[in-house]
């Protein structure tokens, strides 16, 4: 056979290219070391949203979405007391004139609770749903991603997406039905985010499921809908809003955070702040100082209240690939252990701290305490906020932003700390238990802490004037 080749350096061609292990002559392929196993930081992150669609009357397309969806039997979710204001209306009148069928459920708990989610469940698992719809704050729009998951997934034990330590954790892999948003208050930014909280009520603390999987296909922003809350409501979501942006600019870098996924399905939500959701959050921190005040003071304000809906809808966008950290982890439990304290404009029948209230009431104590890890970050916020950083000297940062707070919430009328909401020293132990298991927001907190300094901060919070 060797007849065949004019010359000794043919030969030699032959014999390197029967030895070649390159992808392009072989089948075999050595593969070069994995360093990625070796890392105890993550080195990455990924943006993940909803699509969005903002303006005024959008919600009247629902209906030709869900025609373009294919969409035969919808579930639409909202609670008691909005399915018989004009934003239901809207959604039931754009399903009504596109022919779409669906089948209502208003039984959802304002601040759920891991019953009110199951009730929610067991519905969309009867109904065999092809599509959901959630009208409604961030209450009704976390219950209604709940009931898509668990009817998507029927033989899941509730626990099984529940975000660890409470729950086992387990990352989504079902496939889940479409599902619009309608946000009806300017705050949890739930239309954008995989994200799911809840009160677990054996524990008495809140906890949820943290998922990319079950964010919303669309989020409908539609300022009209603002026009309709109260002015606690506004104030109460506007501080959710403001504590997204703060704590998801100033959280762990996400090249600190460990461990580091062996597999990128299981990238946490939260990563840490990063240069996208930095972005994100800052804006919505600027929107919130301008036009927050305004959108409480003056219901007719709508350039504001439309502001906010937008602002809600970025800070969203920044914590919901960045995270939250200590005023998130904290006001878990400052909810779940309510006592007797009933919110103004909030009409409920059982005891209920807001969110966005359990939230900001730290926030004073917080920046403090986490200042010296990032104080730049800290100082530009407070700037933000109208403080007049001119003279300001770094190490101050975190008092600066504390003061700025304080003064912006007492320009807001909030309750003076936690004990105006009914708590005491007394219940500082109670308080410290149900924040611990909130690691999956209280790791990202710039500065770790000890159950001590966790204490400090919660007594710190009685007071706040």
């Amino acid at each position: 056979m060797w007849a065949v080749f004019q010359s000794s350096k043919e030969m030699i061609f032959l014999f390197r290219l029967i030895r070649c292990q390159c992808p392009a002559h072989s089948h075999t392929y050595s593969q070069a070391p994995e360093h990625a196993a070796l890392r105890r930081t993550d080195y990455a992150f990924e943006m993940a949203v909803s699509n969005i669609r903002y303006g005024e009357g959008v919600t009247e397309e629902v209906g030709m979405d869900l025609q373009n969806l294919g969409a035969r039997k919808v579930c639409v979710m909202t609670d008691k007391n909005l399915c018989q204001l004009p934003p239901v209306k809207a959604v039931l009148n754009s399903l009504t004139k596109n022919r779409i069928t669906f089948q209502m459920y208003d039984d959802v708990r304002v601040e759920p609770t891991d019953q009110s989610f199951m009730d929610a469940i067991t519905f969309a698992k009867k109904g065999e749903f092809d599509a959901y719809v959630a009208v409604g704050g961030g209450s009704v729009i976390d219950t209604c991603k709940a009931a898509n998951l668990y009817s998507a997934s029927p033989e899941s034990d509730f626990l099984d997406y529940v975000n660890a330590p409470i729950g086992k954790g387990k990352s989504v892999t079902v496939p889940l039905k479409p599902f619009i948003a309608v946000p009806t208050t300017a705050g949890t930014g739930s239309e954008t985010t995989g994200i799911a909280i809840f009160d677990y009520k054996e524990l008495k603390v809140k906890t949820g499921i943290a998922s990319r999987a079950i964010k919303p296909t669309l989020g409908m922003i539609d300022p009209l809908h603002t026009i309709h809350m109260p002015e606690r409501v506004v104030a109460n979501s506007g501080f959710d809003v403001l504590c997204h942006a703060l704590e998801a600019y100033t959280a762990l870098p996400y090249k600190m955070r460990s461990p580091c996924p062996s597999n990128p399905i299981n990238r946490p939500a939260y990563q840490g702040s990063n240069p996208i959701s930095d972005v994100w959050a800052v804006h919505a921190l600027r929107m919130v100082a301008k036009y927050l005040k305004r959108a409480v003071r003056m219901p007719d304000d709508h350039e504001a209240r439309a502001n906010m809906h937008l602002a809600s809808a970025f800070a969203g966008i920044g914590f919901g690939n960045a995270g939250v950290h200590l005023c998130h982890g904290m006001s878990y439990p400052i909810s779940g252990l309510v006592k007797s304290y009933k919110a103004k404009d909030y009409n409920v029948d059982h005891p209920l701290v807001p969110h966005g209230l359990s939230v900001v009431l730290t926030s004073p104590a917080v920046f403090t305490f986490t200042a010296e890890m990032c104080p730049e970050r800290h100082l530009e916020a407070a700037e933000i906020l109208g403080a007049d950083i001119c003279t300001a000297k770094i190490k101050d940062a975190g008092l600066i932003l504390a003061d700025t707070l304080r003064k912006f919430l007492f320009d807001l009328n909030v309750d003076d700390g936690l004990a105006a909401i009914g708590y005491s020293k007394a219940d500082i132990p109670a308080l410290v238990k149900g924040t611990l298991p909130q690691e999956r927001v209280t790791k990202l907190s710039p500065r770790p802490q000890t159950e001590e300094e966790l204490s400090a901060l919660f007594e710190a919070s009685m007071k706040l004037y």
